[in-house]
């Protein structure tokens, strides 16, 4: 597969009064058109801020300090707003956490699809409204519903109109930061059904964020997992789930129950992420580590390959067991 987004050595910084927090640090990773990538990890490691830095959203306080974001190789942290603005929607959509409150509440879900595709397109009226009735459909809201408020929806119907507006002019990515976030686990699973489906039809990338790993455990092709703004593990998701090899992959996969297999006891992590404004020296994870070495502390590990995965890990580094 072709790959349609490159991000190499990210970096994002939160100004603070203490001086600045590097939210984001050295972040790299490939997208294969059609792939579905989650990225996962505690809450204020660095996953919404990359989406952000990717989507070219950040805002004061947060900066991108370094790195490039290529897409269709294009590296948009080049491009100016005008250029910016042609591609989103377009090529790139994004569903912010809690986008079923992001609705205009003052407009009908029709004329908010509407003023998208005005935006972007050059159609007339008769195809906004086939075209919009058509997205609405793929996710399983009837066209009666072009004419309703926010309001008169519930919380899934809303979320779920949120996607049907990132599908609407087909882009070939699409980001989700904790698009379930607020939904009841039946609402989560018809969702990711919803757009597992979408996407094996449409063929459009996934780039997708959330903090519970069970959402994407059926759904996501590769796996990333982030901690303190890095990537520590990163390959098929099954295999991370199976058979994690960095300390804090496994104590994640540890820390929430399983539907299979004999019941046992869930073990938390101990301690506290660092701080990201005056980070220690070596491994971010060093003092949280229950196979901490002394290396760990002194020297930052790189992500490096090993086997499918690629690990941010002095205990598979192939230097450190040699």
């Amino acid at each position: 597969m072709s790959t349609i987004l490159q991000v190499r050595d990210l970096e994002v910084q939160y100004q603070t009064p203490n001086g600045p927090a590097q939210a984001v640090n050295g972040v790299s990773f490939d997208l294969a058109a059609g792939e579905f990538l989650a990225v996962v990890g505690e809450s204020g490691c660095g996953k919404s801020t990359m989406l952000f830095a990717i989507a070219q959203l950040l805002a004061y306080p947060a900066s991108q300090t370094g790195g490039q974001v290529l897409f269709d190789g294009v590296d948009l942290t080049t491009l100016d707003e005008e250029a910016l603005r042609l591609r989103r929607w377009r090529d790139i959509s994004v569903v912010m956490q809690s986008a079923m409150n992001a609705l205009n509440p003052t407009l009908t879900i029709g004329a908010q699809l509407a003023d998208t595709c005005r935006a972007h397109t050059t159609w007339d009226d008769k195809q906004i409204a086939e075209r919009s009735a058509e997205v609405l459909a793929m996710v399983s809201i009837d066209k009666a519903h072009l004419s309703s408020y926010p309001f008169q929806l519930s919380g899934g119907m809303r979320q779920r109109a949120m996607i049907a507006m990132a599908l609407l002019l087909e882009p070939k990515l699409i980001i989700m930061d904790e698009p379930t976030s607020a939904l009841d686990v039946v609402a989560q699973k018809s969702l990711m059904r919803q757009v597992e489906t979408l996407r094996q039809k449409l063929g459009f990338s996934v780039l997708f964020v959330t903090h519970d790993m069970s959402v994407v455990s059926h759904f996501s092709d590769r796996l990333a997992v982030m901690y303190a703004g890095e990537i520590v593990e990163l390959g098929e998701t099954r295999e991370v789930f199976d058979r994690p090899q960095h300390p804090y992959a496994t104590g994640l996969m540890e820390a929430f129950p399983s539907l299979l297999g004999q019941a046992k006891e869930l073990t938390g992590i101990p301690g506290n992420p660092p701080s990201l404004v005056n980070p220690p020296k070596g491994c971010l994870f060093a003092d949280r580590c229950p196979k901490v070495m002394e290396i760990c502390r002194e020297e930052a590990p790189e992500l490096v390959a090993n086997g499918p995965h690629s690990v941010r890990c002095h205990l598979v580094n192939p230097k450190v067991r040699a």
